[in-house]
């Protein structure tokens, strides 16, 4: 994590590529496992009927 914005390179790379496909849904697959985040989060976990979680990304702060 960069101590200067608090942001995980993973993060960091989501925003950008979210940026760029604004209406699509982004996925990452992280070992056995996908995950998306913030508005895609949601939309997935309607979509699916899945659990939504969360996790700290700053102070104070949690991203679904």
């Amino acid at each position: 994590m960069s101590k200067s914005s608090g942001i995980t390179p993973l993060r960091r790379q989501y925003l950008q590529i979210k940026s760029q496909y604004p209406d699509a849904i982004v996925l990452y697959r992280l070992g056995d496992f996908y995950e998306t985040f913030d508005e895609d989060a949601k939309i997935v976990s309607q979509t699916c009927d899945i659990v939504l979680t969360s996790r700290p990304v700053g102070k104070n702060q949690r991203v679904p």
